[in-house]
């Protein structure tokens, strides 16, 4: 490793990763790709500014701090349910506490016809083999050092599946809480999820904090859709306001599955959202709707690549950002339509608010065609509350304050309209009211 890699994060993790055997040995091929893994985040270090997806996203900082690698008291610390009920979500769930799988928090008694659903720690016991693809996988992009450290290290994660044909019809729930330790520990989970053929499933992925924490997370999913699959994958991403929480993302979509993603990002000091969609088979469709609302000194990054590689694909984007105090968001939206995509429609729509002089955002849409008979449109915008709307509403007698909220709530409110779980929508709205700045 050359000096200018050596820094203090690293070396925490290498050396915590030296003394401890690595997660799930034991398995040949699995143990060969954490090593490699490894190595590889060992030789790149952090990424700097320099590699265009960090662009906007300096990790100088994190890369002075030093982290314990996972958490041995995980399984005694102190969590109550009530802290990541939901609404209108009452189906099985699996509970993470700094990374570790919580079985006495869980549900997994009664699972729905066609689901299987277990930690990864407990299928690598079993038949490992049918997990052999996603979890051997490299990671050779240059930003790509948080995967590379969560394919080396993570020891836990979910592997979910849906047989051909079944219908989940009670929402998923996968809660992963941060709860305060004696240190500040890394944690790396890896999920591995698949629908069969013309299966539904709906999943809600749930970040929440305990208790003051300055903690690591990363995460990796593979998500595959098989043909004619449906999947709603809503995202409340509320973490502790010190942590650090780095989420990747691949979807993959064949024919004529659907997906919808609902991100909200209200939490963290300094969080990262890389997703990869692929919309690999003819008539597959993907929508994606996002909001970020930051304050104080946040730093929220989404990072999203989508490539239409099949005939007659659909993506639509629609993500509202909202910055105040010292905060920054950044969106990027990568759209690519490859040789031979014809008759492919794709949208992205990046809208943004800012509530203060110091806030930044940075949008950047990217759009790359290469085929024929092609319906493409991007936009983004940044800038402040219309005027003349919070004139309007101060000439019928409501104050400042509560103008701009009103105004905020509204702006972010419309993009999960389409979001079909009635109950689950009205508490999104809730969160938003006592999240927004302005409020």
């Amino acid at each position: 490793m050359s000096q200018a890699q050596a820094t203090p994060f690293v070396d925490s993790l290498l050396q915590a990763a030296a003394q401890t055997p690595l997660p799930s040995s034991g398995i040949d091929w699995l143990d060969t790709a954490r090593r490699e893994n490894l190595d590889a985040f060992a030789a790149s270090g952090l990424p700097d500014t320099r590699v265009e997806a960090w662009k906007y996203t300096a990790l100088r900082a994190l890369g002075q701090r030093r982290f314990v690698l996972g958490d041995a008291q995980a399984a005694a610390r102190a969590v109550d349910a009530a802290v990541f009920a939901l609404p209108g979500v009452d189906g099985p769930a699996l509970v993470f506490v700094n990374g570790v799988f919580r079985a006495d928090l869980s549900c997994l008694d009664t699972l729905p016809a066609g689901l299987t659903l277990s930690p990864l720690s407990q299928a690598l016991q079993g038949d490992a083999e049918p997990l052999r693809f996603a979890l051997s996988r490299h990671y050779r992009e240059g930003g790509d050092a948080f995967a590379r450290l969560n394919a080396a290290l993570a020891g836990d994660g979910v592997v979910l599946r849906v047989a051909a044909g079944a219908k989940v019809v009670a929402p998923v729930h996968l809660v992963f809480v941060g709860a305060p330790a004696e240190d500040d520990i890394a944690w790396h989970v890896r999920h591995v999820i698949e629908l069969g053929e013309e299966a539904a499933l709906s999943l809600v992925e749930h970040h929440v904090a305990v208790g003051k924490h300055q903690h690591l997370g990363t995460q990796v999913a593979d998500i595959v859709l098989r043909k004619g699959a449906r999947l709603t994958h809503v995202t409340l991403q509320d973490a502790g306001e010190g942590s650090t929480l780095v989420r990747h993302d691949s979807v993959q979509l064949d024919a004529q599955a659907q997906a919808s993603l609902y991100v909200l990002e209200l939490g963290g000091s300094l969080v990262r959202h890389d997703l990869h969609a692929t919309l690999a088979g003819d008539q597959s469709r993907l929508e994606t709707r996002g909001v970020f609302a930051l304050d104080g000194r946040q730093h929220v990054d989404t990072q999203m690549a989508i490539r239409h590689q099949a005939l007659n694909t659909a993506s639509d984007s629609v993500w509202r950002g909202v910055a105040d105090g010292r905060s920054r968001g950044v969106i990027r939206g990568a759209i690519v339509v490859a040789p031979g995509a014809d008759g492919s429609d794709a949208s992205l729509s990046s809208k943004n608010l800012l509530l203060s002089g110091q806030a930044e955002i940075d949008t950047k849409p990217e759009l790359e065609i290469y085929a024929d008979e092609v319906k493409a449109a991007h936009g983004a915008t940044v800038g402040q509350l219309d005027e003349r709307s919070l004139f309007y509403l101060r000439s019928r007698g409501i104050p400042l304050a509560e103008a701009r909220s009103m105004l905020t709530a509204a702006f972010c409110r419309a993009v999960f309209e389409s979001l079909p779980n009635a109950a689950l929508r009205e508490h999104i709205d809730h969160r938003l009211m006592e999240h927004l700045p302005s409020a």
